[in-house]
């Protein structure tokens, strides 16, 4: 970063300091991850400068030939990866990717079904405080109060009485596989159309590891940072029913110019994900995410739904007397980056809560495995339980951060 250095050393430092807390933070936000440096030079590459707004081979500017053909093979790479007749590249988010839909298939105050934020979804599935919320009628399923797991009985009956134009399966903070067949079964027999955000584990989709949603869903929107390990951005994937309206409602219907130095980088992330040695890292994740759990159950830190079976764990931290706020900050003291989260039957202010979301992408990236997930899990317990002082913690943690650098 030598220009950056040269010309703006206010911005320069900063960056640096966020590059080590990077690489001497535990990381483990499961909605985060760390990108290979070639999708670090795609994003900052002269792609940068074209405007590019349209489709390859429908823009409205000249000049782009070459950003046609990266679009393209980003294009193809996503509907080889997952299977799907169409891809969009160009959602700037998740949020953009959804509410992309959203515009294409509804009208204001349709009916769309979509899991309870406090139990799992996301604020784009009809929070009130998102535009999805506030636009359309967003009706919820969340899990069962006892097994703290999706019931299918109980979204086909809330289905059947709200007929949704939409029914929306995934979740941001749910540790347990979800069945779209099932509820692909629902939406076919209330008449809706079929949606999931598969946001959080596309990596695992691309892996084989949980069950394709593009099979049974008319429409998946996904991120392609998360558990796939790509930048920071998103896609559609449909089928070629939906298509054409798909792309209108993306451009130009809630966006302008695609970030095309981005769309490279998601292109080079797809490619990642068809490797060998990128399945072994997904099913490192899973193995890193169930050692991880089984450590801090057995510290006596409650799990929802009793433990995980992909990347991520939701830990009930009122179980051993503190708020999500309250474990989010203790470890955030020690250079373990966690984030406060609401659980089922949440009775906290989602700003407070009563849990936090754990998750093992990134570390596992770094090359972490089970052994290195005993003893993060146990540091964990150790500041939550106060059984150790900071100073040791993040003398350990640093120890631990150093054996496995960033790049």
């Amino acid at each position: 970063m030598k220009n950056i250095q040269n010309f703006d050393r206010e911005l320069f430092d900063i960056i640096k300091k966020e590059e080590n807390r990077q690489q001497n933070n535990i990381e483990l936000i499961a909605s985060e991850n760390f990108v290979s440096k070639a999708i670090l030079e795609a994003a900052g590459s002269v792609l940068t400068n074209k405007y590019a707004e349209g489709y390859p081979g429908r823009r409205y500017y000249g000049g782009c030939k070459f950003i046609d053909e990266a679009e393209q093979l980003a294009i193809d790479r996503a509907k080889q990866l997952f299977g799907a007749d169409h891809a969009n590249v160009q959602p700037h988010s998740g949020s953009s990717a959804n509410l992309g839909v959203y515009f294409a298939l509804m009208n204001p105050f349709d009916k769309v079904l979509a899991m309870n934020l406090n139990e799992g979804g996301h604020l784009t599935h009809g929070s009130k405080v998102s535009i999805s919320g506030t636009y359309f009628n967003f009706v919820h399923y969340g899990v069962d109060k006892e097994t703290e797991l999706i019931n299918y009985d109980d979204v086909y009956k809330i289905a059947l009485a709200e007929k949704p134009k939409i029914v929306l399966a995934g979740a941001s903070a749910y540790s347990r596989k979800i069945d779209f067949k099932k509820f692909k079964e629902i939406a076919d027999e209330v008449g809706a159309i079929f949606m999931v955000d598969m946001a959080h584990i596309a990596g695992l989709v691309a892996a084989g590891l949980h069950q394709n949603p593009v099979e049974y869903a008319d429409i998946v929107t996904s991120t392609s940072h998360k558990t796939l390990r790509g930048p920071r951005g998103a896609f559609i994937l449909s089928t070629k029913e939906y298509a054409q309206k798909i792309n209108k409602a993306i451009f130009p219907g809630t966006q302008g110019g695609p970030l095309e130095h981005i769309i490279a980088a998601k292109a080079i992330c797809f490619k990642e994900a068809m490797t060998d040695e990128f399945k072994e890292y997904q099913k490192q994740v899973l193995k890193n995410a169930k050692k991880l759990a089984e450590v801090l159950s057995k510290r006596g830190i409650r799990l929802v739904s009793g433990g995980t079976d992909n990347h991520l764990i939701l830990a009930d931290v009122s179980s051993v007397g503190l708020t999500g706020k309250e474990a989010e900050y203790m470890l955030d003291e020690v250079n373990i980056t966690v984030n406060k989260n609401t659980i089922p039957n949440e009775t906290k202010s989602p700003m407070v809560t009563s849990g936090i979301r754990l998750g093992t992408p990134a570390m596992t990236t770094r090359g972490m495995k089970e052994y290195e997930m005993e003893q993060i899990g146990n540091l964990i317990c150790d500041v939550l339980l106060n059984k150790k002082e900071n100073n040791e913690i993040i003398k350990e943690v640093k120890y631990l951060t150093s054996k496995y650098p960033l790049y």
